[in-house]
């Protein structure tokens, strides 16, 4: 093994220099082979969550590169696990596994059968979708890294580069597994800031670009050319099930509707009176109006900023039996905190003003550093403001197939609160 060296030696080269290497974003295998040595990291203390930040180093291997699988070692020099080193991101090392991984493949084989078994046996999900995630980033042990099944398609998202570097390999054995054909790799944009990488997509050969899946018999369209994260929002199935269970009869407005996932079940699995989505993503309106036509149901579509269409309807005096709000992620890093709660609080002030006296509202955020207790205190302070009274009548959060590990209470993340609006 070579030596140690202090952190910093680690990283002389520039964060440029290193990011442009041209083999920085080849593919790798998941293991290191028999004949190739593995560093070592060595931590200031012990811990048991998967990210370690850059100031818990103590010291490391001479000589490692980005994205390199590496020993973990606490301060007694006691083994800790496996995982990946990256000197360019400020989680520098990613913990795959613990001490009995090293090189054993079948450690690896059980963490992907684990992650099957949950979603083919334990929840039985093939019997009513063909869309569900399959691998949870680190509540299934794969740090930086989400797969989810789209019928024939593997679409995997991920927020480090060692995945990005290892992502083919996990998805063919992931198809060897659930017996899939095609597969699809991608990193957002955000990880050149965290990562020090910009990964071109990555996928199998003829890979389709739709595909349609099915949720509860109601026919969805993915279009994997114009998708955010891996194609489909599968975290919200069971809560639209259960909001299409609530609009029987009933006047749904669908805001930041994306593709139509809410309105599409609100009509059909619903039979809803009316369904109104409203989204200001040109294309994911198209596809929404897709999935509505699949599924032979009217929705009106409107292509507006939802602000001011809310500021509209009240101007109005339109009002909904059941509104669903479900905006994308408007806090992405700890800076944005204060400007996304302000924007969540004056979504839900307006939406609260457009539903009917004793109507629903379903409210959502997938903001995962907007804790529940600042979720609620948004809400009550909306409410104030709006001027109503609201009873809690539920709190759910994304369904099974994301599971949230104790260790890494980030994994939950998905917020959805069921409130009841009365008029003061």
């Amino acid at each position: 093994m070579s030596r140690p060296c202090p952190r910093g030696e680690s990283e002389s080269p520039s964060r440029r220099k290193v990011a442009s290497a041209r083999d920085l974003l080849q593919q790798r295998p998941l293991l290191p082979a028999e004949d190739e040595d593995i560093g070592r990291v060595w931590l200031r203390n012990s811990r048991q969550h998967p990210s370690v930040f850059r100031k818990m180093v103590q010291n490391v291997t001479s000589g490692l590169g980005p994205g390199d699988f590496v020993e973990v070692v606490g301060p007694a020099n006691e083994l800790l696990g496996y995982g990946f080193y990256n000197p360019l991101a400020e989680i520098a090392v990613r913990l795959l596994g613990g001490g009995e991984l090293g090189r054993n493949e079948g450690y690896l084989e059980g963490l992907l059968g684990r992650a099957v078994d949950l979603r083919l046996r334990k929840l039985s999900l093939p019997s009513f979708t063909s869309a569900y995630r399959v691998i949870h980033a680190e509540a299934d042990g794969w740090p930086g890294l989400m797969i989810d099944r789209y019928g024939e398609v593997l679409s995997a998202e991920v927020f480090s580069l060692a995945m990005y570097q290892r992502g083919a390999d996990v998805l063919r054995r992931l198809a060897t597994i659930l017996g899939t054909t095609h597969w699809l790799l991608r990193a957002p944009d955000k990880t050149h800031g965290q990562e020090g990488f910009r990964g071109p997509q990555l996928q199998s050969a003829d890979l389709p670009q739709r595909t349609i899946i099915e949720e509860f018999g109601t026919r969805f369209q993915i279009d994997f050319g114009v998708s955010h994260k891996t194609g489909f929002f599968c975290d919200q199935r069971e809560n639209r099930q259960r909001l299409a269970s609530l609009s029987t009869g009933k006047t749904v407005l669908d805001l930041c509707c994306y593709t139509g996932g809410f309105a599409v079940q609100a009509a059909r699995l619903g039979h809803a009176a009316s369904v109104t989505a409203v989204d200001l993503d040109e294309a994911a309106i198209e596809v929404a109006r897709t999935n509505a036509r699949l599924n032979g149901v009217s929705v009106r579509f409107v292509h507006v900023d939802v602000f001011q269409y809310l500021r509209d309807l009240i101007a109005s005096g339109r009002r909904f039996a059941v509104v669903v709000l479900d905006p994308p992620k408007l806090i992405r890093n700890r800076s944005e905190i204060d400007s996304g709660t302000r924007k969540h609080l004056d979504l839900n002030r307006l939406a609260m003003q457009v539903v009917e006296d004793g109507g629903i509202l379903v409210t959502c955020s997938c903001s995962g550093l907007l804790t529940a207790t600042e979720f609620m205190r948004m809400l009550r302070t909306a409410s104030h403001q709006a001027d109503r009274s609201v009873q809690v009548l539920d709190r759910t959060g994304a369904a099974g197939d994301h599971p949230v590990h104790l260790d890494v209470p980030e994994t939950e993340y998905l917020q959805a609160a069921w409130l009841r609006i009365n008029h003061n």
